[in-house]
């Protein structure tokens, strides 16, 4: 195990910046996940701290110790890829002994090395057979099995459940999940998935663009985002936004989307100045609170989605389109039925025009 630092780590491919100055500390044990969109950097991240791809500036440390331009496979650090990378010509133990043979270890240790990744991972019985006889979740965890055996300071993984379907991705979470508290490793693990962010990591990175965005547990994030890009990232369904307009600088009162209602936010001070445009924030959990209400606003029915014990209510306000999660079941309203979508103040979120959090 090690603790994994980044100090101010840029990359650029020729004269184009990917990460801008990335400042992170993983404490020893740590599972942290790497989470954003599409093209934010988190792969690069991940290959960097590897050793896959040169650090342009800045600095990578494991263990207390630089490791810019230490050799991969001499940082302590094993990978597990995306796309498995096993060869199809050897057996799974074969595969998951490979690297050690390659070090000329003893025949010994890697039996034992190996016997204790294939208990862990249950295994056993499929030591004899060849990556085209596995499942694609059999071959996923060989593929961990492999990166166990090593013994490795850090584990790092990449997107490594996107290629399984989605019962699978579920009970591969779990595994995984499971994994890290037997072996108590350091594990940085990259996805764009915020649901297996949630539901695995210790700590979340949000990234965007090369940059972090929030760097915390998944209830901070969740609870307290840093901006409107974490807040609509972070959850499932997103964040749903209404545009505002401060109509009395400093006392917090604002008018919801053109000619709606006047709200008394709980912001106080010259955070809000008349004329200010903002956007609050309310998760869909939010929305179905008749009983404590001090909003009510009018929603048109446009799509349910019923998932047995709860449905997404989509439907559209006169100023845009939201999400409600409701918790009484099916059948609660119809497509094109009036209903009231309810909130209390105190669960919004109040950012700037810019994205900024005000509240």
């Amino acid at each position: 195990m090690a603790r994994v630092e980044l100090n101010q780590v840029r990359k650029a491919f020729g004269t184009t910046d990917v990460i801008h100055g990335v400042d992170l500390q993983i404490e020893d044990g740590d599972f942290v996940v790497f989470v954003g969109p599409s093209g934010c950097g988190k792969s690069t991240l991940l290959r960097m701290i590897a050793g896959l791809e040169d650090v342009t500036s800045g600095e990578v440390t494991i263990g207390g110790e630089r490791v810019n331009e230490t050799d991969p496979a001499k940082r302590g650090v094993a990978m597990v890829f995306q796309s498995y990378a096993l060869y199809p010509h050897m057996t799974v133990e074969e595969n998951m002994s490979f690297g050690l043979r390659m070090t000329g270890a003893p025949k010994a240790e890697i039996a034992e090395r190996v016997h204790r990744a294939s208990e862990i991972l249950q295994l056993d019985a499929l030591l004899a057979r060849k990556p085209s006889q596995l499942s694609g979740g059999q071959r996923q965890r060989v593929a961990i099995g492999r990166a166990i055996v090593r013994n490795p300071r850090v584990f790092l993984f990449d997107e490594p459940l996107s290629n399984l379907d989605a019962e699978l991705r579920v009970q591969m979470r779990v595994e995984i999940a499971k994994l890290h508290r037997e072996l108590g490793s350091t594990m940085i693990y990259v996805t764009h998935d915020q649901t297996e962010a949630m539901t695995l990591a210790d700590k979340i990175v949000v990234l965007r663009e090369g940059r972090v965005e929030q760097f915390g547990t998944p209830l901070e994030l969740y609870e307290n985002p840093a901006n409107a890009f974490v807040a609509g990232f972070i959850g499932s369904p997103k964040m749903n936004f209404l545009n505002a307009i401060a109509t009395d600088g400093g006392s917090g009162r604002v008018r919801l989307g053109g000619d709606g209602p006047t709200l008394d936010l709980p912001i106080e001070g010259e955070a809000l100045k008349s004329g200010m445009p903002i956007r609050i924030g309310i998760r869909p959990e939010h929305m179905d609170k008749p009983a404590d209400a001090d909003v009510s606003l009018p929603l048109t029915v446009e799509v349910i989605e019923h998932l047995g014990g709860t449905s997404y209510v989509h439907g559209r306000l006169p100023d845009g389109e939201i999400v409600v999660l409701e918790r009484r079941g099916y059948d609660t309203h119809r497509v094109g039925e009036k209903v009231e979508a309810a909130f209390s103040l105190s669960d919004v979120r109040v950012f700037d025009e810019g994205g900024l959090r005000l509240r």
